[in-house]
């Protein structure tokens, strides 16, 4: 009991917002004009494990496959998670390891970045250091990932943002007013 009521005070008193969702969401993007906003310091943690490494994200896939990538990636966030005052921009698979699931709800508000197959695709069709892209229908690929990951970022978020075709700038003036009612909510 006591160990949930020090989880959900770091959650709330860490000042961490955590984006969550597909490869080409917008978690980059968003992230860094809402740190901006809020004057909160911007991270991405595929930047991190790059930065860490000294190597590319598809080297890594290559040299260690996606099994070696993932604990990286387990080891990134954990470090991450630590810091306060942070938007994370995550990776598409980081919801994998229900590990990174549970740290991410411990340590922040989760905020999953809703995009459709088809805006997905058009932002991501051409990207060549999106390994799990590196196929011959990006398309079918998006489908199966999403099919695959969804349940787990609904699972993880405290909010759920579609993101549809608005600006930047009106997406994330109205996402930072979810989480300002977000943060209004009783806590249970």
């Amino acid at each position: 009991m006591q160990n949930s009521t020090t989880n959900d005070t770091r959650k709330y008193q860490s000042g961490n917002l955590i984006l969550v969702g597909m490869m080409g969401s917008g978690k980059t993007t968003m992230g860094r004009i809402l740190a901006r906003h809020l004057d909160k310091v911007f991270v991405d943690s595929d930047e991190e494990i790059q930065s860490r490494t000294g190597v590319t994200i598809p080297h890594i896939f290559d040299v260690e496959g996606e099994a070696g990538f993932r604990q990286r990636e387990t080891a990134a966030l954990e470090a991450l998670l630590q810091r306060d005052n942070l938007v994370l921009a995550t990776g598409g698979g980081a919801v994998l390891a229900a590990e990174n699931r549970m740290m991410m709800q411990q340590n922040g508000l989760v905020i999953y970045l809703k995009a459709s197959v088809h805006d997905l695709w058009l932002r991501t069709r051409n990207d060549k250091n999106r390994p799990l892209l590196q196929t011959g229908n990006v398309h079918a690929k998006l489908v199966e990932l999403l099919h695959q990951r969804d349940s787990l970022y609904q699972q993880a978020a405290d909010i759920v943002m579609p993101t549809g075709r608005q600006s930047v700038h009106g997406l994330m003036l109205k996402l930072a007013g979810e989480i300002e009612n977000y943060r209004k909510l009783p806590k249970t």
